[in-house]
């Protein structure tokens, strides 16, 4: 018997971090037959380890990376309008500090900030005084001056997964747990073994993040462009403020961190940078990160953190071009799309560097680019205007939703609502289908996952694991007991071999 031949993709992309999965995206969404191609989960590596901004870079500018700051201010209101649910404003609280950056640089910087990129629904800048405001109060009483200004936040793992759902609802096949181990030309096609499967494509993309020189190493392709990987690293601690403003915070080693609402219960501080050297597949953060982050939340703070009070951390490595820069925060965190030559035979981009805000402008940069050795790819763009998979709502209208789920289930909480809707927007409706009751809902692991959601999970995002769901898929990892843990898995194990 003579084997079957293997379909032809038309693009095979290998990386389900969001470059990857915003490339699958926008290239399906012009016609192409295109396979994603992910060794571990979705989100599973530095995608998920972000600091969960959809921000300009308001540092950046000291660099003088004035078109970078430009292209990410641009995409804060278009993907906020694209992912209402998973996306929303946040005013930042920028404290004053005598000695540090003077005030009339600051004022120029958020001038700048607020006028090169586009903004038109987000406040603008403002100055506040601290003492009888509301992000005045935790602050040690030292602090009497602060600056206001807006960014977004989003949920980095959810971005991605909801990329590649409205990919796969568009005809991209997604492969997770398929790691690449061979690659090679075959005439005008490419030729993968992955996952113990061979498949071929006209074209290749290498969206692998930090593994993206290996990956051109297994394919045998030169790199122009060397690799400065970078890992960042947070902490998580019990809320520090009860208010919805996060703070931007200036250290004396002229570095910055963020102290932002974090799952409502919870305030996430962040992010470190420091040159990695280590594995790519356990990224953890340094007994000397944890103590750095606490010591700067404590120099702000009236109640001082310590190590002891951290419930979570999480790292990610940042693979960012190597410009040279002296310290790991100064390296560029803008990106280039590197395509081979026309005579070299089928075409493979790779992908270096890059940032979550501006994914979506890198994926349809690279599908561009792609364009002009596969001319079916060259469609008009579509990404910046087409809701992700359940934020096909107005902006500013997530509350709303939150009520019209508790009216058509009434079962529900209110923060089992509202962890809903922020979560999987319109499609919420889909996942309780006809519930009456809790009970309708199947076996209830805790904090309101219950059987419908993960079986939701698993048959429409990819989750297999426990911790796919706790961390990547939700983040209800910060408060189902080690007991509630253990009893979804055992349940994803049942139906993994069912």
């Amino acid at each position: 018997m003579t084997e079957s031949p293997s379909p032809l993709f038309d693009l095979a992309v290998i990386g389900g971090g969001v470059n990857g999965c915003g490339i699958v995206r926008d290239a399906v969404g012009r016609g192409a037959k295109v396979l994603l191609l992910e060794a571990g989960d979705l989100a599973g590596g530095t995608s998920s380890a972000s600091t969960k901004l959809i921000h300009g870079g308001l540092r950046y500018l000291e660099h003088y990376e004035f078109g970078l700051v430009r292209e990410s201010l641009s995409e804060r209101e278009r993907l906020w309008a694209i992912a209402p649910h998973i996306a929303w404003p946040m005013r930042f609280v920028l404290p004053h500090v005598p000695g540090l950056r003077p005030r009339w640089l600051v004022r120029l910087g958020l001038f700048l900030y607020d006028h090169i990129g586009g903004r038109k629904l987000l406040p603008a800048t403002e100055n506040i005084r601290l003492s009888g405001h509301p992000a005045g109060a935790p602050l040690k009483p030292e602090f009497g001056k602060a600056f206001v200004y807006s960014d977004c936040w989003v949920d980095d793992a959810r971005l991605v997964v909801l990329n590649a759902r409205d990919a796969a609802d568009r005809g991209a096949e997604i492969r997770t747990r398929c790691r690449v181990t061979a690659l090679a030309r075959e005439g005008e096609q490419w030729r993968i073994e992955a996952g113990g499967e061979t498949f071929h494509a006209r074209a290749l993309v290498n969206a692998a993040g930090p593994a993206v020189l290996n990956l051109l190493e297994l394919a045998d392709e030169p790199a122009e462009h060397g690799m400065r990987l970078v890992r960042g690293s947070h902490i998580v601690v019990r809320k520090l403020f009860d208010h919805d403003f996060a703070y931007f915070f200036q250290l004396p080693d002229e570095r910055i961190f963020f102290a932002i609402p974090y799952e409502r219960d919870f305030t996430l501080i962040g992010t470190t940078d420091a040159d990695h050297h280590g594995r790519l597949d356990k990224v953890e953060a340094s007994t000397e990160e944890i103590e750095y982050l606490c010591e700067g939340a404590s120099r702000f703070f009236a109640q001082a953190v310590t190590p002891a009070d951290v419930v979570w951390t999480y790292s990610g490595v940042r693979p960012l071009i190597d410009d040279g820069s002296g310290r790991p925060e100064a390296a560029t965190r803008g990106y280039k799309l590197e395509l081979s030559d026309e005579g070299d035979g089928a075409p493979i981009l790779s992908v270096f560097g890059g940032k979550l805000t501006t994914y979506r402008h890198l994926a349809e940069e690279a599908v561009g680019k792609l364009a002009r050795r596969l001319p079916w790819l060259d469609g008009q763009d579509w990404t910046g205007t087409a809701a992700l998979p359940g934020g096909d709502f107005a902006v500013g209208t997530a509350q709303a939703k939150i009520s019209e789920l508790r009216a058509r289930y009434p079962f529900l909480k209110s923060d089992w609502a509202h962890r809903l809707v922020h979560s999987y927007g319109t499609r919420a409706w889909t996942i309780l289908g006809n519930a009456q009751t809790l009970a309708d809902c199947g076996e209830h692991f805790g904090h309101g996952l219950t059987q419908r959601e993960v079986d939701y999970l698993v048959t429409q995002e990819w989750a297999i694991t426990a911790e796919d769901i706790l961390w990547r898929r939700t983040k209800l990892g910060l408060h189902l007991s080690h007991e509630e843990a253990t009893r979804l898995s055992d349940y994803l194990k049942e139906k993994v071999l069912a």
